[in-house]
């Protein structure tokens, strides 16, 4: 699910700076969840766009790219207010297929450390 080839070329090999990365994207995981969950709740779905874009660039920075593409979607979609219906669910795959890669995140830093 994770490739961390693109961010440990941008760190240099340096796995400090690597670490560092993936402990950003545990701390903003819980955040966009819960601001694209809130932003559903209100039907604020341009909002839900735009948070839809700050997640693509976490999520492609790791290598999520098939979520990275999906998160693009909904952000179209929602800063357009296209196809209401496929949000919940959108959100609910981003939410599932983030956390599945912060335990593979934090295994990863388990081995390398």
């Amino acid at each position: 699910m994770v490739d961390l080839s693109y961010v440990t070329d941008m760190a240099g090999g340096n796995n400090e700076i690597v670490f560092e990365m993936i402990d950003v994207f545990i701390g903003q995981v819980p955040e966009f969840i819960e601001e694209m969950n809130s932003c559903f709740e209100k039907k604020d779905w341009y909002n839900l766009g735009m948070i839809a874009h700050k997640a693509k660039s976490s999520v492609a920075i790791l290598g999520m790219n098939d979520q990275s593409e999906k998160l693009k979607e909904l952000e179209l979609l929602a800063k357009e207010e296209k196809e209401q219906e496929r949000y919940a669910g959108m959100i609910h795959e981003f939410e599932k297929n983030c956390l599945l890669a912060i335990e593979e995140l934090n295994q990863h830093k388990l081995r390398n450390t």
